[in-house]
């Protein structure tokens, strides 16, 4: 008993799906995209890095200041000799580190006006890099 078995055609020209070339395309797409969030990300590391680093510094160069402002007016720190790199009549020169930063400070008599000082305070960043924030009161 041998029955005959019909091979029927399917027909594919209906079915819906993606080609091999339609999913590389996309792939492709897509790790551009991760690559450009990649990107963002890195980049927004380091501006918070600098943030930090600047922010640090500027709180360094305010202590140094409240530091100055409670000393008498006369006083050797308060000298301007002492602006680095000379010194002042107890030999200091105004210039110190702390956290791995430097910090120095100018002082200028009689600026802006008689009997006052002038005071810049500046902070350079850590390792000798360009990074410097200063700060000027009087």
């Amino acid at each position: 008993m041998l029955q005959k078995q019909t091979i029927k055609k399917v027909d594919r020209s209906h079915e819906q799906g993606f080609t091999l070339i339609e999913v590389l395309v996309a792939m492709a797409i897509f790790a551009f995209g991760i690559l450009a969030v990649v990107n963002m990300q890195m980049s927004s590391m380091q501006g918070n890095s600098t943030a930090t680093r600047i922010t640090t510094q500027s709180v360094i160069a305010q202590n140094k200041i409240e530091q100055l402002f409670v000393l008498a007016y006369d006083n050797p720190w308060l000298e301007p000799a002492g602006n680095p790199p000379g010194t002042d009549s107890d030999g200091n020169t105004h210039q110190e580190t702390t956290q791995g930063y430097t910090v120095s400070w100018d002082v200028i008599d009689d600026t802006p006006i008689a009997d006052s000082k002038q005071i810049t305070v500046t902070v350079t960043g850590k390792g000798g890099t360009a990074q410097i924030v200063s700060v000027i009161t009087w």
